[in-house]
């Protein structure tokens, strides 16, 4: 048999993979002579992990064994600093691992063969209706106002028989309002107690908002809430891929049977371990980020752009149609930005240099966005 003839091209996936979107990862700055290059595409923390965290990685040997598959020390360590039962924490690979987990516990297909339905604010985290559907449920998409924040009560009259989860992102990505602890637990009680609840607060160490949500809080009250958080961002550990839902036992013990298996290395274990034993450092690096966020969101506004709440390590334009264009001209200054086409744009926070670069362009374009 020649290699031609032996192709995999009767082979076809399963049909929804093909009406899915690609998952668009945000790309690195192009160079440009004389110009040092950032990358502003993806919210990463530009900073390192902390000095400990470093050495702890460093002094890490043992990647000849299988890691803890419950993560016990990493769980211990959160239950101590959340005030939560370590039996109500499930650790994955990053909060999106974490997502996944429940996706495959709680939707799907139902018992008549038809999808469950998985509610959203749109445009939101852009892997949802990637993860929704590869668990073979169909996502709910609910447009954001007009200030890219979450329309609950849009949101909360989409609520069918077929609702098995609702997804709420605070800070919102890509936009960067957050839900207040008010709304949030309004619409909470509007929604059936069999339907999970998602509060996904990958940002939450960079909201300074005292009005907003805390999913813990949300989680001690309803039943039916669940926590994502991640040590990607605040933690500067994006690579290392941990995070983790808090949920009660009612769910954990059925979610536990769905996690996948040894998905948080020892090395990741034992880099988030250290970080919570250092965190007034963390605290201290998220504190110079959020101050940035502020200075470029104030420069923003003071050229006359409108810029909705910004609460994330990140900032949106509402450009529309001209989001190719300005990411080029971002481009063309070694800035890397995160386009979504005919939407708007994601600007993350980055270093100091690159801010005042983005400011500096923003001053000189000429259709800057006044309202979403």
């Amino acid at each position: 048999m020649t290699s031609s003839e032996n192709t995999a091209g009767g082979i076809r996936p399963r049909p929804v993979v093909d009406l899915l979107p690609r998952y668009a990862a945000g790309k690195p700055p192009v160079p440009v002579e004389g110009l040092a290059s950032y990358k502003l595409s993806s919210n990463e923390n530009p900073l390192p992990p902390i000095p400990a965290v470093q050495q702890a990685i460093a002094a890490q040997t043992d990647f000849n064994r299988y890691p803890d598959p419950l993560s016990s020390r990493l769980r211990g360590k959160l239950a101590e600093f959340l005030d939560v039962p370590a039996e109500d924490i499930v650790t994955g690979a990053g909060s999106l691992g974490a997502l996944n987990q429940l996706l495959a516990t709680f939707a799907g297909q139902n018992d008549d063969g038809k999808p469950d339905e998985v509610i959203y604010a749109w445009r939101s985290f852009e892997a949802y209706p990637i993860c929704v559907g590869l668990a073979g449920a169909e996502s709910v998409r609910i447009p954001l106002t007009g200030d890219g924040r979450h329309d609950l009560d849009a949101m909360a009259e989409a609520v069918t028989a077929r609702t098995r989860m609702i997804l709420l992102c605070t800070p919102n990505n890509p936009t960067g309002p957050i839900l207040t602890t008010e709304e949030t637990e309004r619409f909470i009680k509007r929604v059936p107690s069999d339907v999970v609840v998602v509060i996904d607060e990958a940002y939450q160490e960079f909201v300074r908002d005292e009005h907003a949500v805390d999913g813990i809080e949300m989680y001690r009250k309803y039943p039916n809430v669940v926590v994502l958080r991640t040590f990607s961002k605040a933690h500067g550990l994006a690579g290392l891929r941990v995070g983790y839902s808090v949920s009660r036992p009612d769910l954990t013990q059925h979610l536990r049977v769905a996690a996948t298996p040894f998905a948080v290395s020892q090395i990741a274990e034992t880099a988030a371990v250290t970080s919570l034993e250092h965190f007034g450092e963390v605290v201290e690096r998220v504190q110079s980020l959020v101050d940035e966020r502020d200075r470029v969101t104030a420069g923003l506004r003071d050229l006359g752009w409108f810029v909705p709440e910004a609460q994330g390590n990140f900032v949106w334009l509402n450009l529309g149609a001209d989001s190719a264009e300005f990411a080029a001209l971002a481009g063309e200054r070694a800035l890397s930005v995160r386009a979504f086409a005919n939407e708007g744009v994601r600007v993350s926070i980055g270093e100091t240099e690159a801010n005042t670069r983005f400011l500096e362009l923003c001053a000189i374009y000429t259709k800057p966005p006044r309202r979403s």
